[in-house]
Parts: structure tokens; sequence; C-alpha cells
């Protein structure tokens, strides 16, 4: 699928590793959904630097989603001790004047030397020459760009299996509103019945109500039980979500407002609803937008 036009989601995870000289490396990158495009680099001391360049190169493959990138460094066991001379001179003095004041006693041995306590010590970055520290930040660098190119194309391929839960959804969601909408044709037989039952009523009220205000009346309980409205949005609403998903990236945005007006519609479906059969549809209606709304909120 082209990076460009593939839907995204937010949640991803790779993992990338090498060797720079004594020097191995691991990158682990995380992405979780977000409001927009947070990232968030632990680096080990001595490689700071390298924080703008690569959250700048994760910006420009990452729109939204909460990013966090962790980087091990791990020195070779041999490479990574090595002998303090001063330590070591002071020591090897002293060896060398107490062998010469003991009768009998042997030269310092090189090996017993060093297996004293304080002679040997850790490698650190500050001990690396200016070319291995360039080499190590320049393997470190490259070695981030593929997990994020692996982290973009994980979340594509969870994107594309959110796409087709999505579709599935609303189709679900379109079959409900043709349900909807068969049921609403038979609304005006039931709202005639309740109407003559409530007009008699308004007509027997004492004092008499005056003719203005039953005309009111009738219109209002009307308006109340058109559902029609309702429906020709939802439909809408469904095509222009189809429309999105056909479009591809960046529209987790678009789709998650638009999550927002099928909402809208179904709750408005419900509270005019005058049958149980039509109730019933739109509580179904609405348990499918709240699980395409959660699907849709991974989705870049």
């Amino acid at each position: 699928m082209n990076a460009k036009t593939s839907i995204a989601s937010m949640t991803g995870f790779s993992r990338t590793h090498g060797q720079a000289g004594p020097v191995s490396w691991v990158w682990e990158l995380r992405s979780v959904n977000g409001k927009g495009l947070d990232i968030k680099l632990r680096l080990p001391g001595g490689l700071d630097a390298l924080e703008f360049p690569l959250r700048d190169l994760a910006a420009k493959r990452l729109k939204r989603g909460n990013v966090s990138g962790t980087l091990t460094l791990k020195r070779d066991a041999v490479s990574g001790m090595m002998p303090d001379l001063a330590v070591l001179e002071r020591i090897k003095e002293l060896a060398i004047d107490l062998a010469d004041n003991i009768p009998g006693a042997l030269p310092p041995r090189a090996e017993l030397l060093l297996g004293l306590p304080g002679v040997m010590r850790s490698v650190s970055a500050q001990d690396d020459t200016e070319e291995e520290q360039a080499a190590l930040a320049a393997a470190v660098q490259a070695g981030f760009a593929e997990a994020l190119a692996q982290l973009a194309e994980a979340r594509e391929g969870e994107g594309a299996r959110l796409a087709g839960i999505a579709a599935a959804l609303l189709g679900e969601i379109e079959a409900l509103h043709a349900a909807a909408a068969v049921e609403a044709a038979t609304q005006p037989a039931l709202h005639k019945a309740r109407l003559t039952a409530q007009l008699a009523e308004i007509l027997g009220a004492t004092p008499a109500l005056p003719e203005e205000r039953i005309a009111q009346e009738i219109a209002l309980l009307t308006t109340k039980s058109d559902v029609r409205e309702e429906l020709d949005r939802l439909q809408a609403h469904i095509g222009a979500a189809r429309a999105l998903l056909a479009e591809g990236a960046g529209i987790g945005r678009k789709l998650d407002f638009l999550m927002q007006e099928f909402n809208r519609e179904a709750n408005t479906l419900c509270s005019k609803s005058t049958s149980l059969a039509l109730t019933s549809i739109g509580l179904s209606l609405k348990a499918a937008i709240e699980q395409l709304r959660e699907q849709v909120q991974n989705i870049e």
C-alpha cells in the first residue's frame, strides 16, 4: 500500500538493533492513541544532541499519536574495561619497593597487579575518540530511521484491519437505517391514532382552547414524531464516512467528528420514536455507532 494514501492506526511497536565498534545498541519505539503528535525520546548521556533531529524525522513520518522511543547502549565486556594507568603506576612502584626490601621476594606480576581493586575501570562514552562517537551517532540515527519505518508499517497494517472493521460497521449501520426507514413509514398511522385521542382531550378541555392553540398543538405533535430529516442526515453521514475511508491517510479527526453527528441523529431518532420497534432499531443504531466510534479513535 502507498504510505500517502493508506489508513494508519496510531498503535504500533518496532525494535531494531546493531553494533557500532565495541558498543551494541537497541531502539524500541511504541505508539498509542493521542489527540495530536507527542514524541518522547530517552537517550543515554552523550547522545542528547540527537534528540531534535530524531524528533523532526519522526514528525515527518507520523501525524498523530503518543510516541515513545528508548535507546539502550551496551559495551562489550572486554572493551568495556581499561586500566587506570595512574593508579597502576603507583601500585607498581609500591610493589617493586616492597619486593626490594623483602629477601627472596619475586618481582610483581602484571596479571596480579591488574586484578587489584581500583586498577581496572569501566570505559565510558567520554573515553571514546571523536571518530568513535561520530560512528556511534550515525549508527543509532540509521537505526532510528529503520525503527521508524517499521513502526509506520506496523501502524499501516493495523490501519488496514481497522478500515475493514469500520466498513463492516458502516454496513451494519446502513442496514439498521434501512430498517428504521421501513418502520418510520408506519409512523403516520400510529401518530394519527394517538393524535386523534390527544385532540379529543384538547377539545374537551374546559374552558375550550382557541382554534389557533389547537393548530399549534397539532403542528407540535406532528413535528415531534417526524424522523425523516434524521434518517436523511444519517444516510448522508454514512456516505461521508465511506468517502473518508476511501480517501485514506489522515482521516482520523474527521471521522471522530463525524461520529458525533451519527450519535446526534440516533439520539433524536430514539426521542421522536412513537413505536417500540423503531425505538429498538434506534438503540441498535446507537450501539453500532459506539462500536464504530471506538475503532475510529484508533485511526491516525
